[in-house]
């Protein structure tokens, strides 16, 4: 497994070996040993999302949630936001494209918030977190709040999401 550091401190790409041959391919998604330091993940959510649906930007306000994302089958365009008041890098965002050839995995430190659209006909997307899901703290901002540069137009939203307020509102 290979892992670059991106641009915001604590963000991850982890890059899996690939054995491809006549019949497809193996990689390994998850070893203990190898993503100890990243935390323990607790809980396995696994969405569906036709092309055109923007899911976020959510994140668990109390304890925070560190999440490992993969795709398992299509594209996404995926990004965090670092909303960590006492960082250098608050208010900044990074994105990655994920897809399920290259089983690219994109690591999210706690503090930062996540989403993500489907650039393909459809996308599984599989991700590990830190922390069981809490409704209570589960907090949201605009989309469209950072000028992101979504690469859809007129996005698929759920209510939550359309409802959302900026980022200054929630924190």
């Amino acid at each position: 497994m290979k892992t670059i550091n991106l641009n915001l401190p604590g963000l991850l790409l982890l890059q899996p070996e690939i054995w491809r041959d006549e019949r497809g391919f193996f990689c390994e998604c998850y070893r203990e040993t190898l993503y100890k330091d990243l935390g323990i993940f607790v809980q396995t959510n696994h969405s569906f999302s036709k092309k055109g649906v923007l899911r976020g930007m959510h994140f668990q306000k109390s304890l925070g949630q560190s999440k490992l994302v993969t795709v398992l089958e299509g594209k996404i365009f995926d990004v965090a936001v670092d909303i960590r008041k006492d960082s250098p890098t608050f208010g900044k965002w990074e994105g990655v494209y994920l897809d399920s050839e290259k089983h690219e995995q994109l690591f999210i430190p706690p503090g930062f918030a996540h989403g993500f659209c489907v650039v393909s006909e459809g996308a599984h997307v599989l991700y590990k977190v830190s922390t069981i899901y809490d409704p209570e703290t589960e907090k949201s901002f605009a989309y469209n709040d950072l000028d992101i540069p979504w690469p859809v137009t007129n996005p698929i939203l759920s209510k939550k999401d359309q409802e959302a307020p900026p980022l200054a509102e929630v924190l």
